[in-house]
């Protein structure tokens, strides 16, 4: 009677070596999680690390001179980043000005307008345009949208607002408002300028800002907005008093993600900007990114210039960090207003 009662059942034993063995799987499992997320941290150092070394002779060699020098001179090896890293954030930026709009009106159309007929296709279009390659998109800037850029819109915008019109004749909007006269005044005849770049990268980032608003859009609640549209509000209104202010930090980082997409784009840039190392104020000149100067010359580089092509890759690396740095920021400053 007493072995019997000090006896242990045999399910508590089962139970406990279940437990047990839950706990080292669940605890293996942790570590594999952990090591997937430290994978990716360790890619992403060392990327970022080799880099650095690789341009560490550049570096020493220019200082800080390297960051603010637009001397490109292979001969006598003498380099500064200041046309790439200008070209880089000016064809960004112009991409991100156009494609956002843009990615907005598609984005309320499919969600909020459009026959439920019709949002299956045009969102399939959508997807379909996202998945071909940058090449492409370079070869129809070079081929089509190019020379068609330098004779029908880049003789307007020249003529009209640049402070270099072909009869000698500046416009009013050239003489009176600072700055367009330079930033639309060019010489070069060609299409292919830093404002063509722009716009091909627009055209190919649209897909992905476009996708991140739309799917965003359709995640406020219809209780909502069947809510405003029962008090009397415009499909405007409701967009902007419902449907954004509930989906904003997301389209905020959507637009983000489209922007570190155009700040890393080599091809499709490389066909169109031109590939000139001389920094213009104008936007209809031909220019030079990052990532374009890297593909053009890293394979006759040698020496102190492959060094400075390492160095102007690290600079990309600080820039997009940069950028994801002021998308969280952004991000963090709605999240305490929308605490408040």
């Amino acid at each position: 009677m007493q072995a019997n009662v000090g006896a242990i059942p045999a399910s508590t034993v089962a139970q406990e070596a279940r437990a047990h063995r839950d706990a080292r799987h669940d605890y293996l499992f942790s570590w594999l999680l952990k090591g997937c997320a430290l994978l990716v941290l360790a890619c992403l150092l060392g990327a970022a690390g080799a880099t650095l070394w690789g341009g560490r002779h550049a570096f020493g060699t220019f200082g800080w001179h390297f960051l603010v020098s637009s001397t490109w001179d292979p001969g006598s090896d003498t380099y500064g980043a200041l046309v790439p890293v200008y070209g880089t954030i000016a064809t960004s930026l112009i991409a991100l000005l156009i494609a956002v709009p843009v990615s907005f009106g598609i984005a309320l159309y499919l969600s909020e307008v459009a026959p439920p007929w019709l949002r299956t296709p045009v969102a399939s279009a959508i997807e379909l345009l996202a998945g071909i390659p940058s090449i492409i998109y370079g070869m129809w800037g070079l081929f089509i949208f190019a020379p068609f850029f330098a004779d029908h819109i880049k003789p307007w915008l020249t003529n009209y607002l640049g402070n270099k019109p072909d009869d000698g004749k500046l416009s009013w909007v050239a003489q009176h408002v600072p700055f367009v006269g330079s930033l639309f005044g060019s010489d070069y005849p060609f299409g292919a300028s830093i404002l063509t770049a722009g716009i091909v990268l627009a055209v190919m980032i649209i897909p992905f800002i476009s996708s991140v608003m739309r799917e965003v859009f359709q995640t406020v609640p219809t209780r909502l907005k069947e809510s405003a549209y029962a008090l009397g509000s415009s499909t405007w209104e409701v967009v902007w008093d419902i449907v954004l202010p509930y989906t904003r930090s997301a389209v905020i980082g959507g637009i983000f993600l489209g922007l570190g997409r155009a700040l890393g784009e080599t091809m499709a840039v490389t066909f169109v900007l031109g590939n000139a190392m001389t920094l213009s104020p104008s936007i209809l000149d031909p220019g030079a990114s990052i990532a374009s100067t890297i593909a053009n010359q890293f394979s006759e580089a040698a020496g102190l210039q492959k060094s400075t092509l390492m160095a102007l890759a690290f600079l990309l690396f600080v820039v997009t960090f940069f950028v994801l740095l002021i998308a969280r920021w952004m991000l963090r400053q709605l999240a305490h207003k929308e605490g408040r």
